[in-house]
């Protein structure tokens, strides 16, 4: 049976093992930098379990800023639950579980969530071959980014507006 729950510094290590699983070293969060974002915004993580094991999850913080940078990644304070804009961070199912809907449903339920709490919208940055699967949410591709190099990688920014700005 699948469930979905926002996330506890009880979570940390299981949220680490799947970030190692679903990222290259250069890309992925390290448990220190996830045990800070959890201090800061552990309702800004959305868990899906099979069971009680931890299968896929999303996460990212509020801000006013309006472009995602590699600085949010690195510093979780920065995060501002008054903002207007819900970052996404990182997407994640482990292999085993991959298309199967896990990472399109907590996308949904991510959104719905920033939409009840009057976001003005949600932004993430993805590689290429990813842009096409985020534009079946709604996400407007805003083309490459020089606000994120995140682990050498060339990112492009999607945007989704929930309200008008």
């Amino acid at each position: 049976m699948r469930t979905i729950r926002t996330a506890t510094l009880a979570d940390l290590n299981r949220i680490t093992a799947v970030e190692a699983e679903c990222f290259p070293p250069s890309e992925a969060a390290t448990a220190e930098q996830f045990s800070d974002r959890l201090k800061h915004y552990a309702d800004h993580f959305l868990l899906m379990f099979e069971d009680d094991r931890l299968i896929a999850f999303v996460d990212g913080f509020v801000t006013n800023e309006r472009d995602l940078t590699d600085e949010m990644y690195e510093n979780a304070a920065l995060h501002d639950e008054n903002g207007k804009w819900q970052m996404l961070f990182g997407v994640n199912t482990i292999p085993a579980y991959r298309r199967q809907g896990c990472a399109g449903e907590l996308i949904e339920r991510f959104i719905d969530i920033a939409k009840e709490q009057g976001r003005i919208g949600v932004v993430l940055t993805c590689k290429n071959r990813l842009i096409h699967y985020y534009e079946k949410f709604g996400f407007v591709n805003e083309g490459l980014t020089a606000k994120s190099t995140h682990g050498g990688a060339e990112w492009y920014q999607m945007r989704l507006y929930l309200i008008e700005e």
